[in-house]
């Protein structure tokens, strides 16, 4: 399998940064978790890498085993040379605001913005970073992270977060999980104190969310409306517009 990486687009919420996918896919090389890195490279001016393929499909069925790998990996030490993450809602906050600062109608979430506090954890983790449906191939019973492009030193609930996305969800399995499924996978993994980190964490991720998804759609993606509305309901459920 050959990955060809854009030259340019910079994405404001997830990086596209062959350096990092070396990285991990090197550290993790052995675990089963990763494709096995074959070999990388330049093409006109573009990284390339090549990876061992992973003959699976696309996760669709049972979040508690999502759960569980993602608890082990978060129990891995992280490569050197990994950015930090956003840790704790005022840093969510302030990449959100980022966000909106570059769409053109940053006042459809405006009167959502979160209150309260939540503090950064102590000791950040090697975190995914973003671990959807499409990035976790199943294959002969076990599960398989792939697109490692963006990993972080960060909390951990960044990545209980993304994969309970609404929007994610939509965008990668056709729908939101159902709160059985999501309650399944924050019971299935591994620290509870994380799992309440997230739920806790919640209301910053879904404002993020929908930021993203809103600065996606200004840009003509049609499913990404649906998503912002997913998102943006899941955030209005938590904490209602008083506008």
């Amino acid at each position: 399998m050959i990955k060809l990486y854009a030259a340019d687009g910079a994405n404001p919420l997830f990086a596209n940064d062959p350096a990092r996918e070396i990285a991990v896919l090197t550290a993790l090389s052995g675990t089963g978790m990763v494709p096995p890195l074959v070999q990388s490279g330049d093409f006109e001016g573009r990284k390339w890498l090549g990876y061992a393929h992973v003959n699976g499909n696309p996760w669709q069925e049972d979040t508690g085993h999502v759960a569980q790998l993602l608890g082990r990996l978060h129990d891995l030490a992280p490569p050197p040379g990994l950015p930090a993450g956003v840790n704790g809602s005022a840093a969510l906050e302030a990449q959100t605001g980022a966000i909106l600062g570059n769409c053109r109608k940053p006042q459809k979430l405006a009167a959502l913005r979160p209150l309260g506090r939540v503090p950064p954890l102590a000791q950040p983790v090697l975190i995914h970073g973003d671990p959807v449906p499409g990035n976790l191939l199943a294959h002969d019973g076990t599960l398989t992270l792939i697109d490692w492009q963006c990993p972080q030193t960060g909390d951990p609930a960044e990545d209980l977060a993304l994969f309970l996305s609404p929007a994610m969800q939509l965008m990668y399995r056709g729908a939101p999980l159902s709160r059985a499924e999501a309650d399944s996978f924050l019971s299935a993994y591994p620290d509870p104190r994380i799992a309440g980190r997230a739920l806790a964490l919640m209301p910053w991720f879904h404002w993020r969310m929908a930021a993203y998804c809103l600065w996606r759609a200004e840009r003509g993606g049609e499913k990404d409306w649906q998503a912002f509305e997913l998102e943006r309901a899941a955030l209005q459920s938590i904490r209602p517009s008083t506008a």
